[in-house]
C-alpha cells in the first residue's frame, strides 16, 4: 500500500460542546493556529458538539480529534465514539480535562471490558474510574513530572513542567492500578503521584492530561502537545487507517462547521 505524502493542510475536530466563556475554548483556536504557523502548515478546526456524533462516519475526514475541556458533555456517547474511532484507527488525539477523563472511561469500558465504568459527575452508580479529587484543581497550578521517552516528555523537551488546571475530577485509586497493566499508561504525576497524564503506547498518538496546557496559547506561548498533535497528523499514512475507513476518507468531504455561542 503506498503512502501518502505529507499534508500541508489539515483538518481537527474539535469535539465538545462549544462555549465561549470557558477558558479553555477560547484558547484553543489561538493553539492551533500557532502551532500551524510554526510548522508551516494550513490546520482547519471544525466545533463538533457532542450530540453531532452519533457514529464513527461523522468523524470521517478528520486528521486528528481532540476531545475538549467542558464536561459534563450533553451527549456522553458523543464523545466516547469520537475517542474510541481515534483510538481504534490510529486517528492523532487529545484529549484535556474532560477530554483525559472520558478517554479513560471508553479505556476502561472498550478495552478492559468494565462496562460498568462510571465517572462520578454523571453516575450515581458503577464502578467509578473518574472520582472526585481530594483537592479542587479549579484555577490551580502545579508542577508534572513526565515519564521520560514518551510522546509528552519529548514535545515538552523536559521531565518535569508546570501547567494550569481548571477540574474537580481524577483518575479514582481504585483504578490507578489498571493504568500500569495494560497499553494506555501513565506518562505524568503531580507531586503526590497523583494521575496527570496518561498515552496509549500501542498508538502514533493517543495524549491525554488533566491539565489544560492550551491555556498557554492566551499568554502568547507555544503548545507543544498541539505541536506534536499536529506533526503526527501531518505525517498520518493510509497504512494507519483501516480499509473501510480509507474508502470513506477519500469519498467525503465535510463543510467546516463554526462554533455558536448560542
Amino acid at each position: 500500500m503506498e503512502i501518502s505524502p505529507i499534508k500541508d493542510t489539515l483538518r481537527i475536530a474539535l469535539v465538545g460542546d462549544y462555549n465561549p466563556d470557558i477558558v479553555a475554548h477560547q484558547a484553543i483556536p489561538l493553539a492551533i493556529d500557532d502551532a500551524a504557523a510554526v510548522l508551516e502548515l494550513v490546520a482547519d478546526y471544525d466545533w463538533l458538539t457532542t450530540s453531532d456524533i452519533s457514529s464513527s462516519e461523522d468523524l470521517v475526514g478528520y486528521d486528528a480529534i481532540w476531545v475538549v475541556p467542558g464536561s459534563p458533555y450533553r451527549h456522553l456517547e458523543g464523545a466516547l465514539i469520537a475517542i474510541r474511532y481515534a483510538r481504534e484507527n490510529s486517528i492523532p488525539f487529545l484529549g484535556t480535562c474532560g477530554g483525559f477523563q472520558h478517554a479513560i472511561l471508553e479505556y476502561a469500558r472498550n478495552v478492559l471490558g468494565w462496562i460498568d465504568a462510571a465517572h462520578a459527575e454523571t453516575d450515581t452508580t458503577g464502578r467509578m474510574v473518574i472520582a472526585p479529587l481530594t483537592c479542587s484543581l479549579v484555577e490551580k497550578t502545579d508542577d508534572i513530572e513526565l515519564r521520560a521517552n514518551t510522546l509528552i516528555a519529548k514535545a515538552y523537551g523536559r521531565d518535569v513542567i508546570s501547567e494550569g488546571y481548571h477540574c474537580n475530577y481524577g483518575v479514582s485509586e481504585d483504578f490507578a492500578a489498571e493504568l500500569e497493566s495494560g497499553d494506555l499508561r501513565v506518562t505524568g504525576w503531580d507531586e503526590a503521584g497523583d494521575i496527570r497524564a496518561i498515552e496509549l503506547v500501542t498508538h502514533p498518538f493517543f495524549v491525554g492530561t488533566l491539565f489544560q496546557h492550551e491555556r498557554g496559547a492566551l499568554a502568547g506561548k507555544p503548545v507543544p502537545l498541539v505541536q506534536a498533535m499536529l506533526r503526527a497528523a501531518r505525517g498520518l499514512t493510509l497504512a494507519t487507517a483501516r480499509p473501510s475507513t480509507m474508502k470513506l476518507r477519500a469519498a467525503r468531504v465535510l463543510p467546516r462547521r463554526q462554533p455558536s455561542s448560542a
